[in-house]
C-alpha cells in the first residue's frame, strides 16, 4: 500500500551500532522517509557499506551542516553523551515543529547536578530538560505527543524497570536489599570498546565493572522513584559478556508477607495484558537472551529460590533494539500516533 505524507526524518550519528540498527528498521517503516544520514567521518559513503542488511537506496552520509532542519518532522540523535544537547540547543527554537528522539543520556536525568556528577560535564541545555519526556512506552503516565524532545531510556534501565515498576506499584515486593545483576553483550559499550576497557581478552571473556558508580544507576534511581513514588534501595552489578548483543538481567527480591511467585507473575500479566512487546513466561521458566535478539521484545520470568520469600526475576532484551533503536521507533510511533508496533 502506497502511503502519502510520510514523516521526514534524519539520523544524526548514523554509523554507530544503534544508528545502524535504527536506519535498518526505519528503512522498512511504511510511514517514514529518511532525508538525511549524518556522521563526522566517511562522508559521501553509502550506509550499506557499514551494514549489508540495508538494501533500500538511501541518502549518502553527509555532514550535519548540510541538513535543512525546516524540511524535517523528526530527528533521531544517536550521538555520544554531550553532543545531542548542544545540537538541540542550536535548532530547537528556530524550528518549532521539529521533534527529537535522543538515544543518548543527555535528557534522561532531570537534576543537572546529578547529571554533572555522573557524566563529568555541565549540561549545555538546562532550560530544555523541562520540555523533554523520558519514555519507556509501556510505563508512560503522560501523552508522549505533548512533548518535542523524547529521551530514549538506557538499555540496562529498560531491562530493570519493566519487571520492577508494576510490582512496586502493587506493593508486592520489599523496597530494600535488592540486587540487580545485568549481563550485556559488548555492543552496549559502543564501537570504542577497547579504548574504554583495558581488560585482556575482552571479546572472549566476562568482565564486571562499575558496581558503585555506573552511569545508569542514577537513571534507575530517578525513574523508580518517579514511577512508584517510593525510594528503592538496590545495588547494581553490570557485566560485559563475550557476545555481541543482548542483555540478561537478574533481579534478586524479597516479597512482602504472604505474597507468592504466582502473585508476582499474575500482576505482571495483568499490567502488560495490552503490551505487544512484553512476554511473561511461566513460573520458574529458564530464560536467556536468545529469544529476544533482533526484536523489540522483553521476556520476563519469575523464579523461586530455596528461600521461601526470595525470588529471582529474570528480564531479557536486545540492548540495541528494545534497549535503544527499537524503543526509539516505538516512541516515534506514539509521537505521531501511528500503531505502536508499526515497523517493528
Amino acid at each position: 500500500m502506497l502511503i502519502h505524507n510520510k514523516k521526514k526524518v534524519a539520523v544524526i550519528g548514523a554509523t554507530g551500532y544503534t544508528g545502524l540498527d535504527l536506519i535498518y528498521i526505519l528503512s522498512k517503516h511504511p510511514r517514514v522517509k529518511i532525508n538525511n544520514l549524518c556522521a563526522t567521518k566517511n562522508l559521501g559513503k553509502k550506509i550499506s557499506y557499514f551494514d549489508k542488511r540495508i538494501k533500500k537506496k538511501l541518502p549518502k552520509i553527509s555532514s550535519v551542516k548540510k541538513v535543512n532542519w525546516g524540511n524535517l518532522d523528526l530527528v533521531f540523535l544517536s550521538l555520544p553523551n554531550g553532543e545531542a544537547q548542544k545540537l538541540v540547543k542550536k535548532i530547537y527554537f528556530k524550528n518549532k515543529n521539529l521533534r527529537f528522539i535522543d538515544l543518548s543520556a543527555d535528557f534522561r536525568i532531570s537534576n543537572t547536578k546529578i547529571f554533572k556528577k555522573n557524566y563529568n560535564f555541565k549540561h549545555k541545555a538546562k532550560n530544555l530538560i523541562k520540555d523533554s519526556f523520558y519514555s519507556i512506552p509501556e510505563l508512560n503516565d503522560q501523552k508522549i505527543s505533548n512533548f518535542r524532545i523524547i529521551s530514549n531510556p538506557g538499555c540496562y534501565p529498560t531491562s530493570v524497570q519493566l519487571p520492577l515498576v508494576p510490582l512496586f506499584k502493587k506493593n508486592l515486593i520489599k523496597t530494600k536489599n535488592i540486587t540487580i545483576d545485568s549481563k550485556s553483550g559488548y555492543s552496549g559499550a559502543g564501537k570504542n570498546l577497547e579504548k574504554k576497557f583495558k581488560h585482556k581478552n575482552l571479546f572472549s571473556s566476562s568482565f564486571a565493572y562499575s558496581t558503585k558508580n555506573h552511569r545508569h544507576i542514577c537513571e534507575i534511581d530517578q525513574q523508580l522513584l518517579r514511577t512508584t513514588k517510593k525510594k528503592i534501595y538496590f545495588s547494581f552489578n553490570p557485566h560485559l559478556i563475550p557476545t555481541f548483543r543482548g542483555i540478561l538481567t537478574s533481579i534478586y527480591v524479597q516479597t512482602n508477607k504472604g505474597k507468592t511467585g504466582n502473585n508476582l507473575r499474575k500482576s505482571l500479566i495483568n499490567y502488560y495484558k495490552n503490551s505487544r512487546f512484553i512476554k511473561i513466561l511461566k513460573l520458574n521458566s529458564p530464560l536467556g537472551s536468545g529469544n529476544v535478539l533482533n526484536t523489540n521484545n522483553c521476556e520476563i520470568s519469575i523464579c523461586e529460590t530455596r528461600i521461601k520469600n526470595k525470588f529471582v526475576i529474570f528480564s531479557a532484551i536486545d540492548n540495541l533494539i528494545k534497549g535503544a533503536s527499537g524503543q526509539a521507533i516505538q516512541n516515534m510511533n506514539l509521537l505521531f500516533r501511528f500503531p505502536e508496533h508499526q515497523g517493528l
